[in-house]
């Protein structure tokens, strides 16, 4: 994901020179397609070879449509697409990230889709996949799979805690009754017989269990700290909380309820909001949490984060969607000795909410080609209607709403999906992210929240307004407990 979000930037300086210029002069000269060969679908995850073989051959067998699946390399894939369309060896439809939509369009690469079944809509899809392949008023693909951050946490620890739990609190009312039991039988022996009587009768049912890992299991960043003060941990946890502080994509829920960079759909640069006074608040308490958990950047990576859950040595960590098949095949291998669980991603606290990042691959029609109306058939056939085994066969999740899952954590990762912002796909601001991957790094070293939003927001405007922005500074917030100790 960090290595996406980085090579936008790289990838604005490749197509300058090649697909704007070229998109609207040559589009009319493009060479059409035959409408006598087979539809051929680009893509370049491996992982989704077998699926989409299978529903090219389900499809063939259905309509007496063939498609070609073809693998390609994920190094300047847009420059492919259009280089071979020129050449008419362009695919007719390729999968792609919704970050890219707009260099795409503008390229004359993707067409805005007709939809002529009506499955593009919020009673198939959430809002976040529908704004992710939207640009404008057009709406450039079919919403695929999705990726975006989970709290994942061990189970085992927190279902041995809720017993304790239990058992501590049901002996703290026995002690109570106990000492009601000396005043009223006036006999302190006697009271003692029936208290410990009474103790050995303690039964913890399963439901008893549920309901207290719910409630132990923090919902706020401030939750986890207080968690983390007082737990006794087993003795192979090494931390309580850990996620990969280096990369936006699981930092970004902390802001990213107060941080607007182009609109829900990410198209809109007059709808640009950086620097306020709640995104300092978070901003403010992330850099407290250095403080607590001393992770340092650069020694930790997502790998290290997950293999440590993996291990047992955390409690609670920030994991991508991937997670939950990766820890499914350490489970099948035995390289993984616990249950786990899958929560939303916490707030920051009571007041501050958070908001994860997302990003939707969607199937796009090519808009050099001359069979949109096959192209799009099939897009619809296997982004929707062959969602349900998506999953099983390449460990993505569909962007589909109402498919029933065995894994219950899949449902927690919708929910977080459903609640998600999607990865802006303007070009006046595609170094935002390496940007503010910046500023969360010095931040966490312990630079002013307050001045580094603000040259974060200035440069950002300035970019996108073509001339220079100062913004009104704001007094930097005060958190409460600072308001307490004065």
């Amino acid at each position: 994901m960090k290595k996406k979000i980085i090579s936008i930037c790289l990838l604005l300086c490749l197509l300058a020179g090649t697909c704007l210029a070229a998109g609207v002069a040559d589009k009319k000269q493009a060479p059409l397609f035959f409408e006598d060969r087979p539809l051929t679908l680009w893509y370049t995850d491996e992982a989704l070879t077998n699926y989409l073989e299978s529903a090219a051959f389900d499809y063939q067998e259905k309509t007496g449509e063939r498609v070609i699946p073809v693998l390609v390399s994920g190094l300047e894939y847009m420059e492919q697409i259009y280089k071979a369309s020129m050449e008419e060896e362009g695919p007719d439809l390729y999968i792609m990230s919704n970050d890219t939509l707009e260099k795409a369009y503008l390229a004359g690469l993707s067409y805005e889709i007709k939809d002529e079944t009506g499955i593009v809509n919020e009673g198939n899809y959430p809002l976040p996949a529908l704004w992710a392949v939207s640009y404008g008023d057009k709406r450039l693909g079919y919403p695929f799979y999705y990726e975006t951050s989970i709290l994942l946490y061990n189970q085992t620890y927190i279902e041995n805690l809720a017993k304790d739990t239990i058992l501590a609190e049901a002996n703290a009312a026995e002690g109570e009754a106990a000492m009601a039991a000396i005043e009223a039988a006036g006999s302190e022996e006697a009271a003692e017989q029936d208290v410990v009587a009474e103790a050995e009768d303690i039964q913890v049912t399963e439901e008893e269990i549920a309901q207290t890992m719910d409630r132990l299991i923090p919902t706020t960043i401030e939750g986890i700290l207080s968690f983390a003060e007082d737990y006794d941990a087993p003795e192979q946890v090494e931390a309580v909380f850990k996620w990969d502080v280096s990369d936006i994509f699981y930092n970004y829920f902390v802001v990213g309820n107060y941080i607007t960079v182009g609109g829900n759909a990410g198209d809109n640069p007059e709808n640009i909001h950086i620097y306020n006074e709640d995104a300092m608040k978070c901003l403010a308490i992330y850099q407290k949490l250095n403080q607590f958990f001393s992770i340092e950047p650069d020694e930790v990576t997502y790998d290290s984060v997950l293999k440590e859950f993996i291990e047992g040595k955390t409690v609670f960590a920030v994991a991508t969607t991937d997670a939950i098949e990766k820890i499914e095949e350490a489970k099948a291998a035995g390289e993984f000795a616990y249950e786990y669980g899958a929560a939303m991603l916490p707030d920051v606290n009571e007041e501050l909410k958070s908001k994860s990042l997302s990003v939707t691959n969607a199937v796009v029609i090519n808009g050099y080609g001359s069979q949109k109306k096959r192209a799009e058939a099939f897009a619809g056939y296997v982004s929707f209607e062959r969602a349900e085994s998506l999953y099983g066969r390449t460990g993505k999740i569909s962007a589909r709403k109402g498919i029933a899952y065995e894994n219950p954590r899949i449902s927690v990762a919708m929910s977080e999906y459903e609640n998600s912002m999607p990865v802006p796909k303007m070009m006046e601001t595609s170094n935002f992210w390496v940007q503010l991957e910046i500023a969360f790094a010095n931040i966490w070293k312990g630079a002013d929240v307050n001045e580094t939003l603000r040259v974060l927001s200035e440069q950002i405007m300035t970019q996108v307004t073509g001339r220079e922005y100062q913004e009104q500074v704001l007094p930097s917030p005060v958190l409460e407990e600072e308001n307490t100790e004065e």
